[in-house]
């Protein structure tokens, strides 16, 4: 054999030593992390590994337990398109059928990409991890990774990385997808395990998302979280009434700094403080409770002590609005909003404000305004609730006066004008949910193919009747493009059902910009 002898020769033969080692191993060298010595490595699979655990790993038995689940669990219908569902994670058996509500709801909806959020339980780090590519494979099959998705996430923040470490043993992400696979078709996954965060870093992926999501309306996202743990089942029941109050209020920073003092207890909390705020900035304004139980509910016996978990399904559903502070554009065309965040705060106080002075005084309340954007003659409908229920709408469809003046007016005889509530008494004020809908100008359709459910108002005339829909309506009904024309005629018109079929109807289409005070 022949001795080497050239010293450059000698390093050569070494460094391809090492190479050949480091791809033995299945090592990819040409990924670091900055600031992280580790190398990351080869993930075109992700194998399960809480299946003979937390679920069957058997196919078959699998499949029967989930549709026994979907087959006994009756949800009530939840208004609108379904934007996210919080889920529980724990083994089927106890959560199972808690997660089926949320599931049977989006059963055979066209989701194309479903973000799964999920806490870290046995991996501690900060900031968020999200697997990029491959597959996760369940036994039920495989489901592939979006990757156009996960590389709007990834390298964006030194928050946001891939942290192998963080699936290697998570179970959270994982209870999620048989149930996907059993309800929908043709889908992929965008999977994001969350460690430790700040506030700013829940707001920073919530931001990333908004971004990723931008227009489409076939992407859901997936909370993954328990409520309360411990030993005190009569504990749980108090902790998780409080947690749940929260999580319908919809208050992000509210259940984020509860966390933190050990007020609300849920093990994916911060997972759902991301689902929260990015649902808010599209204008998502309602989440409903479709299930909850606790493991001592489910045995025949409580006994004193005995370990306790708390499973809740809830989905967040409703419109898809023009709120992003993220993004400042509208989410469904990508044009800027009419208004900023600041000129919608002090729209929600001028109506507030306009309400209280006439309930006290019996008169309009005088205010001045300077922003030339709230100087401009535009139409606006107020919207007020109690306790999620209508207690009063009225509007103005064109601008005749200042748009600040406009809701002025349109507050106060929301309170007590509109003719199908009684007038809203002052003791109730502090319980009304004002909402404001800032109109675009009217557009002159010829076919009814021009309306965009949930994105267009439509205004009906023929003769001296007439009558209008919000954008709303249609996602909170959920109609068809024909039940909404055919309700608009017929029931805020006056005319027939099939008026919108004549040619002597007029049809005009308008956008609207919708904001509440919840989101801010």
């Amino acid at each position: 054999m022949e001795v080497i002898t050239n010293y450059k020769t000698l390093v050569l033969v070494f460094v391809i030593g090492i190479l050949n080692l480091f791809c033995a191993l299945n090592f990819d060298i040409c990924h670091l992390h900055v600031g992280i010595c580790r190398f990351s490595y080869s993930q075109d699979i992700k194998e399960p590994n809480a299946a003979g655990a937390f679920y069957p790993d058997d196919p078959a038995v699998l499949a029967r337990m989930i549709d026994g689940f979907l087959e006994k669990a009756e949800p009530k219908s939840a208004q609108g398109d379904i934007f996210a569902l919080i889920s529980p994670h724990a083994g089927f058996g106890f959560s199972g059928q808690t997660a089926s509500y949320g599931y049977k709801l989006i059963k055979d909806k066209p989701y194309k990409t479903v973000v799964v959020i999920a806490p870290s339980h046995q991996f501690a780090f900060t900031g968020a991890s999200v697997y990029p590519k491959g597959v996760f494979r369940t036994p039920l099959g495989d489901l592939k990774i979006d990757e156009d998705f996960t590389r709007e996430l990834l390298e964006k923040s030194p928050d946001i990385v891939f942290e192998p470490s963080a699936f290697e043993k998570e179970h959270a992400v994982e209870a999620q997808l048989p149930f996907l696979q059993k309800v929908l078709l043709d889908f992929k996954i965008v999977p994001i395990v969350v460690g430790d965060c700040s506030f700013s870093a829940c707001k920073n992926l919530a931001k990333l998302l908004f971004e990723a999501i931008g227009s489409r309306k076939d992407v859901l996202i997936i909370a993954s979280t328990d409520l309360y743990h411990g030993y005190d089942y009569e504990e749980a029941k108090v902790f998780d009434n409080l947690t749940i109050d929260c999580l319908k209020g919809m208050d992000a920073e509210s259940l984020y700094y509860g966390i933190r003092e050990n007020r609300f207890q849920l093990c994916g909390g911060f997972a759902v403080v991301v689902t929260l705020i990015v649902a808010e900035e599209f204008g998502y304004q309602k989440l409903e409770v479709l299930n909850y139980t606790n493991s001592a509910l489910l045995k025949e016996k409580k006994i004193k002590g005995d370990w306790t978990v708390g499973y809740v399904s809830c989905a967040i559903a409703g419109q898809k609005t023009i709120i992003s502070d993220l993004g400042g554009r509208n989410s469904q065309k990508g044009e800027k909003t009419m208004l900023n965040k600041e000129q919608r705060k002090r729209l929600l106080e001028i109506a507030r404000t306009s309400v209280e002075t006439y309930l006290k005084t019996g008169k309009k309340m005088q205010v001045t305004e300077t922003d030339p954007v709230l100087l401009k003659q535009m139409g606006a409908f107020v919207t007020l609730r109690k306790n999620g229920q209508l207690r009063g709408c009225i509007g103005n469809l064109i601008g005749t006066e200042p748009l600040y003046l406009t809701v002025r007016d349109m507050a106060v005889e929301a309170a007590v004008e509109d003719s199908r509530f009684k007038a809203v008494d002052l003791s109730e004020l502090k319980a009304l949910e004002i909402e404001i809908s800032v109109l675009s100008a009217m557009e002159r359709v010829a076919s009814i193919d021009k309306i965009e459910l949930g994105r267009h108002g439509v205004l009906v005339r023929k003769g001296f009747q007439g009558g209008v829909f919000l954008p709303q309506v249609a996602t909170e009904t959920g109609w068809t493009k024909e039940e909404f024309l055919s309700s608009l005629c017929a029931h805020k018109a006056g005319l027939s059902a099939d008026a919108w079929k004549d040619k002597a109807t007029q049809i005009d289409i308008f956008t609207a910009e919708v904001f509440s005070e919840r989101n801010y």
